[in-house]
């Protein structure tokens, strides 16, 4: 290899911010890219390196694939070589479908799969018996010898417990020359319109022989078996004509007492994906939604005739409310009862629907005499609104009277009752994939005693595969999760290190590796397993490349490069590339901050709050162990604890929803608590998390913040705009008037290419402004409202500095350190720890009472040191001001700022889910529990 190949060289990148630079990276290493947030860190690692590479894999495709694939932009950059096969692993991709899960994602659920269905044993699911499987010759053997001189009767089933008439099976028997069948127990003679109840269940044999069991009679008893097994599909019953007991024979899965057979397994029938496999009340999603009744009828002390039913709301001259007056008159009550008073058999009736049909009244619907009429109940009428009206707003109605309950049928396994009947060592695929990562490895390592010699022979590879990719999981520190957990329900650092350990384990080698932020949400002491993954990954190998912000990433790297000196315009340079030894010595910030020679400063005096507090008694979601846990208000709140411990589910699942029901009738269900206390003291509640601001790249900072509308408003209020009879609406991109009709607001115009990528222009007629010519004329400071769109929140400030109103708001992202975004970015393009801080801006620039409750998860993702000093200073202002701020964060740099420390372990998952300690930094560095206080003494050491 020449000198050149050791090395990926690229030359001239342009792309976003990037200021025509040129980056050269060791092959076969591990690479951190960093520096401040916006300086241009993903714009060279994903948008320039993996977007070429990526295009360059795609134009290895004939025109034809291309045409359906989709093409690749070219990267505005000059040339780039020493690019191997290129993945990557980003925070955005996790899979939202509910039915993707952690044992999918990583395929150890399709070896279990396969490991079940190839040494699984079958267990009745009537009986609990083990099930059992006969060729003919045995089935032969067993009826000469359990029935040797007797008289028998050979019946093959035909229906097992199904309603109908059945004359045309009857019919066809008939014709076929079986002059009897067993009907329900009794032998009858088929005659010609032979029926049965149509609405009872039923089970069904034909009769294919009656004989008694000689040797001399052993061919015509091998071919009658032959016969009956043809007709009852593999399964036999033998009746023995004096004592009229039956037992059953299958050349199938059976069970001796019962007679019920299963089909012969194959993976597809443990795949809660497949109809073979899905449970079908849930259809494998492990969950159902129901009417709950409480939303139904939330207030019993009212009465129907006011509005107890909320889906019928008050009385109207209807049906069904004549039904239901007609029931209510047998109880000797009427509509004017408040529920309460109604007996539950009538409430019963009246929301399950009458077994007879309801009488109404003559005088009711105005006719010379009563009439009956069936009723099926407020929730099978309830039920049909939901079936029939598909539109957003039928669904949305129906929606707040439904609750996603466990499924009643596989109780949340996913499966159907036969997939669960299959056991190794005790235990079904669906208790395997409820254990955690760190038990299902236990049991693993001990499955092979407790096999027999042809389960182990049979198991031995599939078993090897398992254990290899458990793990890996458990390498990036993963091992609290558990394999049927939903991946939409994982963080991005979750998310993107179970695609991590999926890459490790497939040995692929001179492949290019781009990973973003993999520490996120990663405890310290996790951080060293994560850094050994990617090394181990570099070192069969490959290239690895990180976008990073971590202290310990950064120092274990072989090679960093760091883009800055500022972000947004004043970013897009290489400040320096080389060993971290090298960058210790450089007056870089990113340097500064690792040497020690900048430091987030801890307070020097801890807040005392205002003396009062929000309580949450008996908290016991997912893994939390009947948790008591006090928040003392105004004050800044640190939880910690390492990954799986429960923060999210206390905070996020359990804290957040119970408040946003209280404040905003949110129906989001907490998880399950036992009480709540201190609500009175605060006014309401704010999330601020990492979620898009919106979905188009019609949505940006200005029209979140709402500042857009004041700045219309200024545009409108302009002598030009008032001599022409303009209105705000003018000064909109998204409806028509002002806009640019030929780009429809977009500014730019989509070009189909076929089977080369579709092409973005700018739009001929407003070139990239949005806005027709007449709207652009009206200009204030000589700037139009396209010019505005286009400033900076730098630019902005100076801009409006006399106008208090737009001040107002844009300081605020000012202030939140994204001076660098433009007021009219499409919030598509913003990274999740930028959406956030855009968000947080949004409530500072709103008017506080100082009774706010605030709760940010992970506001350092994406963040720079410099940029977690900023968002802490303005956070600290917030509590200043009497708010409550909630973090949930691993960050030392934030913990050790905290005024209260909620830390919770002390493992993830089973072994997590309790408080170890609470109080202040000072207070839970002295603590002996758990895996924080260690880290947070050293750094609390090193900041005095």
């Amino acid at each position: 290899m020449s000198k050149e190949d050791d090395k990926i060289n690229v030359w001239g990148a342009r792309v976003h911010n990037l200021k025509n630079i040129d980056v050269e990276i060791p092959r076969n290493s591990l690479t951190v890219i960093t520096g401040l947030s916006g300086s241009g860190k993903s714009s060279l690692a994903f948008d320039t390196i993996f977007a070429e590479g990526q295009r360059r894999y795609i134009e290895t495709f004939s025109a034809y694939a291309r045409n359906f694939l989709g093409g690749m932009e070219r990267p505005d950059v000059d040339k780039i070589t020493g690019l191997s096969p290129v993945i990557s692993i980003e925070q955005k991709t996790t899979n939202k479908n509910p039915r993707s899960t952690v044992g999918t994602t990583t395929e150890i659920y399709d070896f279990l799969r396969l490991l079940y269905a190839r040494a699984g044993t079958a267990y009745s699911y009537a009986t609990g018996e083990k099930m059992v499987k006969y060729t003919e010759e045995k089935v032969l053997e067993m009826i000469r010898t359990d029935y040797a001189g007797k008289k028998i009767f050979i019946l093959a089933p035909v229906v097992r417990s199904r309603k109908g008439h059945y004359r045309e099976l009857f019919e066809s028997m008939r014709r076929k020359g079986y002059l009897y069948m067993r009907v329900d127990g009794e032998v009858k003679e088929v005659t010609r319109g032979m029926k049965v109840d149509r609405y009872r269940n039923h089970d069904i044999e034909v009769v294919v022989d009656k004989l008694q069991v000689r040797d001399k009679d052993e061919e015509r008893l091998r071919k009658s078996l032959a016969v009956a097994m043809k007709q009852g599909d593999g399964l036999i019953m033998v009746l023995d004509k004096d004592t009229d007991n039956v037992k059953y024979y299958s050349r199938r899965l059976m069970c001796p007492t019962t007679g019920i057979s299963y089909s012969d397994p194959a993976p597809n029938n443990f795949s809660f994906n497949s109809p073979q496999g899905a449970c079908q009340r849930c259809k494998g999603l492990g969950v159902v939604n129901e009417i709950d009744l409480d939303k139904v009828i939330p207030d019993r002390t009212c009465s129907i005739r006011d509005g107890a039913i909320v889906p019928l709301g008050k009385y109207k001259n209807q049906m069904i409310f004549w039904q239901i007056e007609a029931i209510l008159v047998k109880y000797e009550c009427d509509l004017k009862t408040r529920v309460c008073d109604i007996p539950d058999e009538a409430l019963s009736e009246i929301l399950n629907g009458s077994l007879e049909n309801v009488r109404i009244s003559k005088d009711l619907v105005h006719t010379s005499s009563d009439y009956f009429v069936a009723f099926d109940g407020v929730i099978k009428y309830l039920q049909s609104v939901i079936e029939n009206d598909d539109s957003a707003s039928g669904q949305k109605w129906a929606d707040q009277f439904l609750a996603m309950r466990c499924c009643p049928d596989c109780h949340g396994q996913r499966l159907n009752k036969e997939a669960l009947s299959y056991k190794i060592w005790d235990k079904n695929i669906a208790e395997l994939a409820e254990m955690d990562i760190s038990e299902l490895s236990e049991w693993f390592a001990e499955v092979g005693e407790h096999i027999d010699e042809r389960q182990r022979h049979i198991a031995e590879e599939i078993v090897k595969e398992i254990r290899t990719r458990i793990n890996f999981l458990l390498d990036v520190g993963l091992d609290y999760l558990s394999l049927n957990r939903q991946s939409a329900s994982l963080s991005g650092g979750e998310g993107q290190r179970i695609r991590l350990a999926t890459q490790i384990g497939s040995q692929l080698v001179n492949v290019l590796y781009i990973l973003d932020e993999p520490s996120i949400g990663l405890h310290q002491r996790d951080n060293d397993k994560l850094i050994n993954s990617l090394k181990e990954l570099r070192d069969i190998g490959n290239t690895v490349i990180v976008v990073e912000h971590d202290k310990d990433m950064m120092l274990s790297a072989d090679y960093i490069v760091d883009i800055g000196p500022m972000a947004g315009r004043k970013g897009g340079e290489v400040v320096f590339e080389g060993t971290p030894a090298e960058m210790m010595k450089r007056d870089t910030v990113t340097a500064r901050y690792l040497s020690g020679a900048m430091r987030i400063e801890i307070p020097k005096k801890r807040r005392d709050g205002n003396g009062r507090s929000l309580w949450l008694r008996g908290a016991v979601g997912n893994n939390l162990k009947d948790v008591d846990v006090e928040f003392p208000l105004g004050k800044l709140i640190v939880v910690t604890g390492v990954s799986g411990s429960g923060k999210s589910t206390l905070i996020n699942e359990t804290l957040q929803p119970i408040l946003s029901r209280h404040f905003y009738r949110s129906l989001k269900e907490p998880m399950p608590y036992g009480s709540v206390e201190g609500i009175e003291y605060i006014d309401k509640v704010i999330n601020v998390d990492q979620s898009p601001l919106g979905r188009t790249p019609r949505s940006n900072p200005a029209t979140y913040t709402g500042v857009f509308s004041d700045i219309r408003s200024l545009y409108v209020s302009l002598p030009e705009a008032k001599i022409r009879g303009y209105k705000p609406g003018r000064f909109s991109f998204n409806v028509k008037g002002g806009r640019c009709e030929a780009c429809g607001g977009n500014g730019y115009r989509t070009i189909e290419m076929n089977f080369l990528p579709d092409v973005m222009v700018p739009c001929e007629v407003c070139h990239g402004k949005r806005y027709n010519r007449e709207t652009l004329e009206v200009r204030y400071k000589g700037k139009s409202i396209a010019d505005v769109l286009d400033m900076t929140i730098n630019q902005a400030v100076e801009f409006f500095s006399n106008v208090p109103d737009i001040l107002r708001k844009i300081k605020t992202i000012q202030d939140v350190g994204l001076g660098y975004i433009k007021l009219g970015q499409p919030s598509t393009t913003l990274s999740g720890g930028e959406s956030q801080r855009v968000k947080l801006a949004t409530e500072l620039s709103k008017k506080d009472t100082g009774k706010t409750l605030y709760i940010l998860d992970e506001p350092t993702t994406g963040l720079h040191f410099e940029d977690i000093r900023i968002l802490m200073d303005v956070l600290q202002k917030l509590v200043d001001r009497g708010n409550t701020v909630i973090i949930i964060e691993h960050n030392l740099d934030v913990i050790k700022l905290a005024d209260h420390i909620i830390d919770m372990g002390p493992e993830g998952g089973r072994g997590g889910g309790m408080i170890l300690s609470s109080g202040t930094p000072e207070e839970v560095a002295c603590s002996t529990k758990g895996y924080t206080p260690a880290f947070l003494m050293k750094e609390l050491k090193e900041d005095a």
